[in-house]
């Protein structure tokens, strides 16, 4: 049987996805923390981690950073945000199920991810594999800014620039969210981040702004 770690946060969860794995998976141990994850998957050495998303101290992204052993990560989400499975697909995880899964679909998941097959829920799968065919998902969405001879430009993050030239170009919110593979509200926060950084009142001052700046 294929060895298997549980990580979420509610025992209640954890408990039902024990139940529904018995007979099908041989859970090794679960932990509800990122510490206490980190803790179990060194000492069990588990063939594959159930991972949930987030977590009130870092979630799935930490405790993929934290592991020092080898194993497969499968996130566990209700979570099924463009971003979330970006981001842990990125740090590593080979598949990425929402919690609505039934149990037999689950066992199944975590058998193909054991035999290095990555697995997706359905309605996840198509945007993953356009992400990284287009190119598109793209590092540092809250690192360091490109340097333009500019101080508001340079006050922006790559993640803003992208947005402000999308904005520019005249894309709706809902277009930036698709392109980006961030979320509407993402979108809306970058946004409400540019007018505040430029100093503009609404977007068509920003489209004009940006176009001064050869932004667009």
């Amino acid at each position: 049987m294929v060895r298997v770690f549980l990580v979420d946060d509610h025992s209640v969860f954890r408990a039902g996805v024990r139940a529904e794995l018995a007979d099908k998976v041989d859970i090794v141990g679960d932990a509800g923390t990122v510490r206490e994850a980190v803790a179990g998957i060194n000492s069990t050495h588990p063939d594959v981690v159930l991972l949930d998303v987030h977590m009130p101290d870092g979630g799935g992204l930490a405790v993929i950073k934290q592991t020092q052993v080898e194993t497969k990560f499968l996130a566990l989400s209700v979570s099924d945000a463009a971003e979330d499975v970006i981001a842990l697909i990125r740090a590593g995880a080979r598949g990425y199920v929402t919690k609505n899964i039934d149990g037999v679909e689950l066992a199944e998941a975590v058998n193909r991810v054991n035999g290095g097959d990555a697995y997706f829920s359905p309605r996840l799968a198509g945007f993953v594999l356009d992400a990284f065919a287009s190119g598109g998902v793209v590092d540092d969405p809250e690192g360091e800014p490109e340097k333009i001879d500019d101080p508001v430009v340079d006050a922006l993050t790559r993640r803003e620039l992208e947005v402000l030239r999308l904005l520019a170009r005249g894309y709706t919110y809902k277009e930036i969210g698709e392109k980006l593979f961030i979320s509407i509200k993402t979108v809306e926060t970058h946004a409400s981040n540019i007018l505040r950084k430029t100093q503009q009142s609404n977007r068509h001052q920003l489209t004009r702004w940006a176009a001064d700046r050869d932004l667009d």
